[in-house]
């Protein structure tokens, strides 16, 4: 089989494995210790959390702290709910679900919109009651890089918090400007089953779950120091390659441009992460391609809402028509991508998409 769903997550690292492995028993059955524990298993649990919170804070911003979390859509509800007061959340046309159907579900919002390459414009107007903007850095679909920067000066003259979801952003590009920053471990290498919250000093959170007052009593929850090792671990490691990893995948990405030449690109080209290839066919069953290219892991959409059968709500803000949004098919590679399986790829999705057309 050949993957190419990095989007929807990355094959773990042997180093995150490794660095898991000591605190699910360990080699001598002491590393299952609760870390909330004041005796020595317990405080020996806890020291390796918080060397894994230096190593992912390490990538965020100075002047800030790491809430871990169960994921990415846990930390973008913990900002959106726990400062929750008056006024609007804004959040863009392209934003993940977990931003906006809980901008949604916690009261009054706006919607931001999109250019027809996929990138949402920091001049636009924003209502006076926004309390908060939500703007994504890497786009989860067609992978389009956004002027955080901007929109955070912008918030702030508006008096106004800004969360960014950085999933497919760290560990990958530099992540910079916000109050608020959500990530996911399994989106860079790391396990599933936990993300982070960077939260900037002076932004007050109020607790959205309670219970034991954990993670500076803002999520409340024992911790899992196998996975938080993990992604501690996962952290370290995209530091070290980040240049050699953007590399590969630079040479990758002009590689797949040429052998899909004659399909037509989703997005912008330049302000965008080269590992996510988000491409169309006029025409396509995209369902039938996947089916005849069984053997290859790609994805027709974001993989949060397959099997929806509604075409992407991204493809559409970027002005596609429903036809043309279902005949598109999202590519993703890194790491551990080769040229060989890219090729390879290719000639079998190329091939059958010609038998269709």
């Amino acid at each position: 089989m050949i993957y190419l769903d990095y989007q929807a997550t990355t094959p773990l690292a042997p180093e995150a494995r490794d660095a898991m492995l000591r605190w699910l028993d360990g080699p001598d059955g002491t590393g299952f210790g609760n870390p909330h524990s004041p005796h020595r298993m317990g405080r020996q649990a806890a020291a390796a959390i918080e060397l894994a919170r230096d190593r992912v804070a390490a990538l965020f911003p100075a002047g800030g702290k790491v809430i871990f979390t169960s994921g990415a859509t846990e930390a973008l509800n913990l900002a959106i709910r726990g400062s929750a007061g008056e006024g609007a959340v804004a959040f863009s046309a392209i934003e993940h679900s977990a931003v906006g159907d809980t901008a949604k579900a916690a009261g009054a919002h706006h919607l931001l919109g999109v250019d027809d390459q996929g990138l949402c414009d920091p001049s636009q107007d924003l209502p006076k009651d926004t309390r908060m903007v939500a703007v994504m850095q890497v786009n989860n679909e067609i992978g389009t890089v956004q002027p955080t920067l901007e929109w955070h000066r912008r918030a702030r003259h508006a008096n106004a918090l800004f969360l960014v979801d950085a999933v497919q952003a760290y560990g990958k590009i530099e992540v910079t400007g916000a109050d608020m920053i959500a990530i996911s471990a399994h989106k860079f290498h790391g396990p599933k089953g936990v993300g982070a919250l960077w939260v900037r000093d002076g932004v007050d959170l109020g607790e959205v779950q309670t219970g034991g007052g954990q993670e500076h009593g803002i999520r409340s929850g024992t911790l899992a120091p196998a996975l938080i090792a993990g992604m501690g671990a996962a952290a370290q490691l995209a530091a070290e390659q980040v240049a050699e990893d953007a590399q590969h995948i630079e040479t990758l990405w002009n590689r797949a441009r040429e052998l899909f030449s004659d399909w037509t690109l989703n997005g912008s080209e330049e302000a965008r992460w080269h590992g996510n290839l988000n491409i169309r066919r006029d025409g396509l069953d995209v369902a039938r391609l996947m089916s005849d290219c069984r053997t290859i892991m790609f994805s027709a959409g974001s993989a949060c809402a397959s099997g929806s059968g509604r075409p992407s709500h991204v493809l559409k803000a970027i002005g596609l028509s429903d036809k043309q949004a279902k005949s598109s098919i999202r590519l993703g590679f890194g790491r551990y991508t080769t040229m060989d399986q890219i090729e390879a790829a290719a000639e079998a999705i190329n091939a059958a998409a010609k038998e269709q057309l």
